[in-house]
Formats: C-alpha cells, sequence, structure tokens
C-alpha cells in the first residue's frame, strides 16, 4: 500500500521517461486501479524514438514507423499529454507546460501539479556559434532528420545527374559530417553504403564522383570501442575513400562552403552536425541543483541530490557512477539510460512504500557500431569484433534492446525482406511540403522548393 495518494510526474518521453513510466505501470498495476496513483507523462512527441536505429532508417534498412514506439500503446495506464514543460517550481510542486490547445486558445501555459517528479527531458544538440551553421547544417537525433537527410542526399544525386554545371555537381556530391562519435560515424557509414548501391542507377554518377568527409575535433574516432578498434576504423573508413579528417574543427560553412581549420575548403550542399550534445534547456528553468555543465546532480540512487520528491536519469543527469570510484559519473548514453530507467522505476515504488532504495551501479558490457551493411566494429565482454561479426552482433543487441514484441517481429522482416530483394532508393523530399501541389493548383504562391528538400 502507498502511504498516501501520489501523482507522478514525468517530463520525457525518450529512453528514460518511456521506460520509468513502464516500469512504474507494472509496479503499481493495483494502486493504479484503486486511483491511488495517477501517472502523468509530458513529452513533446507522442513516441520514443529508438536512436540506434536511426542510421538504419537514413539508409532504407527500417522503416521510419518501425524507429519509434507510440508512447499511448505501450502505456495505456498512464497520462500523456503531448506538449512541452516551460519551466518548473519543484517548491511549490508545480509545473509549467505548453500544448497544442494552449497555443490555440492563446492563453498561456497551463499549470500542472504533481507530488513526484521525474526529470527525463534528455539532450539537445551541441552547436557552437560557426557561420553558415544555422543556415545549412542538419542534425540527426530524430527521425524527421535522418528521413530528411536520407531524401537530400537522394536528391543531390538527381541534381548531380542532371546539372551541366561543374561546380553545382561537385558541391552536389560532396557531403560534410562534423563529429567521430556514434551518431556522426554510423550517419555517415550507412549514407555513403547507400549512396554507393543508389548510385548504379544513374548513367553518369559514381561512387568516386561523390566525396563523403569525417571531420573530428579530436585526435581519434568512436572512443566508446577502444583505441585499436577506432583505428581500425579510420582505416576502414578511408579504404572507402571517405576523408578522415583528425583534430581538425569546422570555421564556417557560410554561403554553402565548408572552411576546415587545416586550411580545406569545400564546396558542399549537405553539412551534418553530430559533435555531441548538451543537457536540455529545460534544466535551467527549474529551482533544482546542477553541475557546471548544466546536468541535474543527482545521488547514485536518482534523486535530484539535496532535493525530496525529485528524480532524474539520462543524457540530463549526472548521475555517480559507483564501479569506477570517487568522482566518475555516467556515460550519457542509451546503455545507462535503459538501466537507470528500471532503478528509477523501482526506487519511485519503494519510496512509495516506504521502502530502503537501491544504488544504480551498472558495469558497462561493451558497445557497438555499424559502419553500413555488413561492415562494424564491437567491443563486448572484452571481446573486439570487426567486419560482419561486428555488423551481426550490433544487429542481435539492438534488436533485443528495440521496446516491444511489435517492433522487434517488424523490424526483423524487414532486414529479412532486405536480404532478399534489392534496396528501394526513392527520395521523398515533397513529403516536407505536402500542401505545396495543392496551393500552386488552387492558385497560391508557388514554393521555392516546392519538391525538395534542400
Amino acid at each position: 500500500m502507498v502511504k498516501e495518494r501520489a501523482r507522478i510526474l514525468v517530463v520525457g518521453g525518450g529512453y528514460v521517461g518511456m521506460y520509468t513510466a513502464l516500469r512504474l505501470q507494472r509496479k503499481l498495476k493495483r494502486e493504479l486501479r484503486r486511483g491511488d496513483v495517477e501517472i502523468t507523462v509530458v513529452t513533446p512527441d507522442p513516441y520514443m524514438t529508438y536512436q540506434p536505429f536511426l542510421p538504419e532508417a537514413a539508409a532504407g534498412s527500417i522503416s521510419p514507423r518501425h524507429v519509434v514506439v507510440p508512447l499511448r500503446r505501450v502505456l495505456p495506464h498512464c497520462r500523456v499529454v503531448v506538449g512541452e514543460v516551460r519551466s518548473l517550481d519543484h517548491g511549490k510542486r508545480t509545473a509549467h507546460l505548453t500544448t497544442l490547445a494552449t497555443e490555440e486558445e492563446g492563453t498561456g501555459p497551463d499549470q500542472l501539479e504533481y507530488d513526484e517528479l521525474v526529470l527525463a527531458p534528455g539532450s539537445i544538440a551541441r552547436t557552437l556559434p560557426i557561420p553558415g551553421l544555422a543556415d545549412h547544417g542538419v542534425g540527426f537525433k530524430t527521425v524527421e532528420e535522418a528521413i530528411g537527410l536520407r531524401n537530400h542526399v537522394i536528391e543531390q544525386m538527381d541534381i548531380a545527374s542532371s546539372t551541366r554545371d561543374p561546380a553545382l555537381r561537385d558541391a552536389a556530391l560532396t557531403f560534410v559530417f562534423v563529429g567521430g562519435g556514434y551518431a556522426g560515424v554510423e550517419a555517415l557509414g550507412e549514407l555513403e553504403d547507400m549512396a554507393r548501391y543508389a548510385s548504379r542507377s544513374y548513367h553518369n554518377v559514381q561512387p568516386d564522383d561523390m566525396k563523403w568527409i569525417l571531420v573530428e575535433a579530436s585526435d581519434h574516432i568512436l572512443p566508446e570501442v577502444g583505441e585499436e578498434l577506432g583505428r581500425y576504423t579510420i582505416t576502414e573508413l578511408r579504404r572507402r575513400n571517405i576523408d578522415v579528417r583528425l583534430t581538425t574543427r569546422l570555421e564556417s560553412c557560410a554561403d554553402r562552403v565548408a572552411v576546415l581549420s587545416d586550411g580545406a575548403r569545400f564546396p558542399t550542399r549537405t553539412v551534418v552536425w553530430t559533435a555531441g550534445v548538451r543537457a536540455h534547456p529545460l534544466t535551467a528553468a527549474t529551482d533544482l541543483p546542477r553541475t557546471d555543465h548544466g546536468r541535474l546532480k543527482c545521488t547514485a540512487q536518482l534523486t535530484i541530490d539535496g532535493v525530496t520528491h525529485a528524480w532524474a536519469a539520462g543524457d540530463a543527469a549526472s548521475v555517480p557512477d559507483v564501479t569506477a570510484g570517487p568522482g566518475a559519473h555516467t556515460a550519457p548514453n542509451a546503455q545507462h539510460a535503459l538501466r537507470q530507467a528500471k532503478v528509477l522505476g523501482d526506487n519511485i515504488v519503494h519510496a512509495l512504500h516506504g521502502e530502503e532504495l537501491q544504488t544504480y551501479a551498472h558495469a558497462s558490457v561493451g558497445s557497438v557500431a555499424s559502419l553500413g551493411l555488413h561492415k562494424g566494429v564491437a567491443h563486448v565482454y572484452g571481446r573486439k569484433l570487426k567486419g560482419y561479426p561486428a555488423w551481426f552482433m550490433h544487429r542481435v543487441y539492438h534488436l533485443s534492446r528495440v521496446p516491444t514484441v511489435n517492433r522487434k517481429a517488424r523490424v526483423l522482416a524487414e532486414w529479412t525482406l532486405s536480404g532478399l530483394f534489392k534496396r528501394e532508393i526513392v527520395s521523398l523530399g515533397s513529403l516536407e511540403h505536402p500542401r505545396a501541389e495543392f496551393e500552386l493548383a488552387a492558385g497560391g504562391k508557388p514554393s521555392d522548393d516546392p519538391k525538395g528538400s534542400s
């Protein structure tokens, strides 16, 4: 029995938000039925995105709808509110949020009162004040960005195939990726593999015509898989004629020219920014303690340090790593987020029942990364794998981690079919402007870019 009625507010519908709510839903079945507990999930999107599958979605190996998990389907006993929490006053246990309805009504943010707070807004891209980045850069954190980038790459190949201007052709076939972590390397590897395959359908675009450039500020890439596999990855990428530039920074991409710190200049219509993340700005709009890097100060029990009835985990939380000694903190990655959510959900249940809290302790089992179809690297339980075995391990691991049996079956079916039939290579850039054709037919002003994604 819970000691008193509890209104639990979960802010964020990502890994931590969804899995915590799912855990609470399972552990508090009786209390939810009796009305002793109420769980509200506030999230900007009505789905959770399984981000490790974004590169494969961009490459066309997985359908976009199978990369996301509908929250209302997996959380039937929770109240899901599609909106954004703008600020929190934990002293008064009040959240101020906007929804689509509040925007239409024009009445300002709603107030939502709660008893227990789970703050898991995640992270946003960490950008720098680089000239032209806001105008021409694209991120790689959402399914919309992944599919938009796929459409854009194929569209650039269409432009290169049809133009007679050598400068335009060269810019269209030059693709610059900034950031040598998981997101940058996997996105580059999968999209280069897709574009290489797509070039078979073009009579005048060859794989060697394309320039793929990876820009990394440090002297190594994929630090999660270790130094040896990082060097192997660089060798493999360069063997595919991918230009890997270490200890190099992007200084400008104004006027669609990527200017690097080593003096190189590349006219390009594609700049993909994957150079790290930072805590969500919501953490600054609260009265909760934060670190110098903007993350919430947490204890090993996933409570917010020095505050009662407040919990946090994931990218926006600084959680002590008890397995690595004093002063160490867990990395902001999906592996920790999934496991923290389980402990966080259990600890909220323990707190409601007046029981002792668990300590989060997890030693990493390793890392896996895909470099394209049948190519990858993996460092799992001390064993290092390369090539096909690592790629297979990558697929097995993430298939086991993607939520719901429904999604597992659909992803496995798509992988099976893609092994039996040829890839589908088509750009659906017009999806980004679905009313363009009708507006033109109805006498409206034609769009500058009615069909494309550029």
